[in-house]
């Protein structure tokens, strides 16, 4: 999560099928570097991003708050999917404590379950965890969450 979070990598999520992120009503944040990524999403499904540079978009959902993106239950930009898709990882949820707004997000969280292969990761968790319960519960849970991660990592 954190190289995710610091963009060094993609999130490494196992999904194994779970669409769940792609059904949840979340806006996609999509930044004016991601090129290809634009390219391949119909412009109508794009708004300007709030609070955030020119050039900053997002994509909506469907009337059914799915991605539009989303063809037979399977991202039809998969390869091209936006940045903010590829470091999505549901688990920032569990290892926080936070409870997401989606009750799709919620009950998938309900499934990760955390081993401690040492002392020091269980303390690491507790500590997020502590981190996470400092946090104010009137900021968006997504934010929250990562800012947990974030302050605690730096």
């Amino acid at each position: 999560m954190d190289r995710a979070l610091r963009e060094d990598e993609d999130a490494h999520v196992p999904c194994n099928g779970c669409t769940v992120c792609c059904r949840s009503s979340q806006f996609v944040h999509v930044a004016p570097d991601e090129a290809d990524t634009l390219a391949r999403i119909p412009s109508q499904l794009l708004f300007p991003a709030p609070h955030m540079p020119r050039g900053h978009v997002v994509m909506g959902y469907d009337e059914r708050g799915h991605c539009p993106m989303l063809v037979d239950d399977r991202c039809s930009i998969y390869e091209h999917r936006p940045r903010a898709c590829r470091t999505y990882d549901c688990r920032v949820f569990a290892a926080t404590g936070i409870e997401p707004d989606s009750p799709l997000l919620r009950e998938r969280i309900a499934q990760w379950e955390f081993s401690y292969p040492t002392e020091r990761d269980s303390d690491a968790h507790r500590s997020l965890m502590a981190s996470a319960a400092r946090i104010p519960a009137s900021e968006n849970p997504t934010r929250r969450a990562i800012r947990a991660i974030v302050e605690r990592t730096v």
